[in-house]
């Protein structure tokens, strides 16, 4: 009679110790976002007396209260302005960045790689340098209180990190495709459209997803240029549940910061896997 024998495997102390620190160091980081999101359900008088993050009950009054102002604005005027700015700045810098990393990339011209250098050089300079030139030209132009100064730069390839990673991209593709398209008729312009760009989308969804957080999740910038509440986004309307004279309202602050977490959420649950695939495949070409 055949025996069979089963082989136990041991489970290594040292794995299991790396993944309990893991473990305990994950949830120490997301304790503070635990413990928001539990805050938003507790009333006032138990979100600084109580550790715990699980509230008692799931009460809403917060996110009643939070969603309409006491000025009697809708917290929804911030959502939308913010997706607002945020789709300006998605199509300008998809526009404006390939158009310049085409031609960083493929056409030759006089002190190309100098006017390149420059370009990443830029990625080196601090934004508060230019904070103030900037303000005195735009408040010259009259757009203070106004988006275009959010959304009208993208249009012309400020974001050197989307130039670079564009770049990188289309110098991984053949170069023998635009030659074939030459000798066929087409000039530069509709090589750019009808090659570069379907090549290109792996980087134009990298781009678009960073630009949406980036531009999401701003407040400098928003509250340099925006002085109405009716043209608040969302990360400045949240500035208005803090009273400085103390009467701040915890509770609706934390109900509505969780509610502005879920558009970024969602972004990355629905585009992690072309972002990793963007990121990586520029990071390999070039």
């Amino acid at each position: 009679m055949a025996t069979s024998t089963r082989t136990v495997r041991v489970f290594p102390f040292s794995q299991l110790l790396t993944h309990l620190v893991l473990i305990v160091g994950a949830f120490c980081m997301l304790y503070p976002l635990l413990w928001m999101i539990g805050s938003s359900f507790k009333p006032d008088s138990e979100i600084f007396t109580e550790l715990s993050p699980i509230p008692r009950s799931l009460d809403l009054t917060n996110y009643i209260r939070g969603w309409v102002l006491g000025s009697g604005t809708s917290f929804a005027t911030f959502y939308i302005n913010s997706f607002v700015v945020c789709a300006g700045a998605i199509i300008g810098n998809l526009l404006s960045c390939s158009l310049a990393a085409y031609a960083f990339a493929r056409i030759r011209f006089k002190l190309r790689g100098l006017w390149f250098a420059v370009m990443l050089g830029t990625l080196m300079l601090p934004f508060h340098v230019t904070v103030v030139p900037q303000y005195i030209i735009f408040n010259a132009l009259g757009w203070t209180n106004t988006f275009l100064p959010l959304v009208v730069p993208k249009f012309f390839a400020v974001d050197a990190f989307f130039i670079f990673l564009m770049v990188q991209f289309i110098r991984g593709i053949p170069i023998e495709l635009e030659q074939a398209a030459m000798v066929d008729g087409c000039n530069r312009f509709q090589i750019f459209t009808k090659i570069i760009l379907p090549l290109l989308g792996p980087a134009l969804v990298t781009t678009t997803i960073f630009t949406f957080i980036w531009t999401y999740n701003d407040f400098f910038s928003q509250l340099l240029y925006l002085s109405t509440e009716k043209h608040y986004t969302v990360s400045l309307g949240l500035r208005l549940f803090l009273d400085a004279s103390g009467q701040s309202a915890w509770g609706p602050m934390f109900a509505m910061t969780t509610l502005s977490l879920v558009p970024v959420i969602l972004v990355f649950a629905f585009f992690q896997r072309r972002l990793v695939e963007g990121i990586a495949t520029t990071g390999l070409k070039g």
